[in-house]
């Protein structure tokens, strides 16, 4: 009883405290107050404006040094000259390039390309090569790729894949996994492969799935040698069979697929492509998404993917940048551009 009567008397006790303040004394030190926070704040602003400033050169610079092969995850959708352009202007933004903070005094150029096209059907592991990485790309892609390949039996496109328009239809009904399964060794190791008429391989200079799309009548380009490492079947669930193919430069799963269609005495086309590795870059380890298109994200995958790079092609380290003051100009170099017709390595 004692204790909460104490309770009471110490709860009751505590008034606040009502002596007046002046009007006067109180808007002052609010003033006061206001001011001081305005001016702290006004000096964070300008030194944060001023390291905006200091950073952006800083950054230019790092991704001028950049040099070397690194991979990229290519999403379904956009083509792979589409992906580069978009991960160019990511760079370009983040290193606010081009600046007029930024003299004419040398002219630097960024050099960024990819080896080795995904159709915007596909997706997967990209190769990309910048500033004297792209001088390895061709080497890059003489090595094996592995793919998953979803097909779908009685149906024939004219691309040979589900974009396409279906120009035959016939039954499947009849075919068994033994049959795949039986018909398999037939593509594997070197073999003779037509490519698909909707291609990049080129014509008088245009590629031919351009021509096609114009109405144009097209040849076909005779078949050539290519080599099929390893090709197994994954899962069939008529219509669909699922492969998993490791092969060499200039192989079409396309053409793949659309083979074994007849082969069955039916017609097939690519439903699903996903490209899982080229050369010793994996999908899973390897191919940075797109929120890791960053400069130091970069830098960082250049350096953790050299030492997956034969010994004879490793870059020499090059000379730090002489100075900030260059402007930034891009250049794309696609395998074309590297090489000539007759050695573009394309592999869909």
């Amino acid at each position: 009883m004692a204790a909460a009567e104490a309770a009471v008397v110490s709860s009751s006790s505590l008034k606040p405290d009502t002596t007046p303040v002046p009007e006067s004394a109180g808007m002052a030190a609010a003033t006061a107050a206001t001011s001081s926070a305005m001016a702290a704040a006004a000096a964070v602003a300008a030194r944060t404006g001023s390291e905006a400033r200091v950073s952006k050169p800083a950054l230019a610079t790092k991704l001028l040094s950049l040099s070397g092969v690194f991979a990229v995850h290519k999403p379904k959708g956009p083509t792979s000259a589409e992906l580069l352009n978009r991960l160019k202007e990511k760079l370009l933004a983040e290193a606010g390039m081009p600046s007029p903070e930024w003299t004419k005094r040398k002219k630097q150029t960024l050099k960024i390309g990819h080896g080795g096209t995904l159709d915007s059907a596909a997706r997967g592991v990209l190769v990309v090569g910048i500033g004297r990485g792209t001088k390895l790309l061709t080497s890059m892609l003489s090595g094996s790729k592995r793919y998953i390949a979803t097909g779908e039996l009685g149906k024939a496109t004219d691309t040979l894949d589900s974009t396409g328009k279906v120009t035959e239809e016939k039954p499947y009904d009849k075919i068994t996994q033994e049959d795949i399964e039986g018909i398999l060794q037939k593509f594997t190791g070197t073999i003779m492969q037509v490519p698909p008429l909707y291609s990049a391989l080129k014509k008088d200079g245009q590629r031919l799935s351009t021509l096609m799309k114009r109405g144009e009548v097209v040849e076909a380009k005779p078949a050539r040698p290519v080599t099929v490492y390893s090709l197994s079947l994954q899962k069939f669930q008529p219509p669909f069979f699922t492969l998993d193919v490791e092969c060499g430069g200039g192989f079409y799963i396309r053409s793949l697929v659309s083979d074994i269609g007849k082969e069955l005495s039916s017609c097939a086309n690519v439903l699903e492509l996903t490209r899982t590795k080229q050369g010793p870059f994996t999908l899973e380890e390897h191919a940075l998404p797109e929120d890791k298109w960053t400069i130091d994200d970069i830098a960082q995958s250049l350096e953790q993917c050299s030492s997956l790079l034969p010994a004879e092609t490793a870059l020499k380290k090059s000379k730090p940048e002489e100075s900030n003051e260059q402007v930034l100009s891009c250049e794309y170099i696609t395998l074309n551009e590297i090489k000539g017709e007759d050695d573009v390595i394309k592999t869909f």
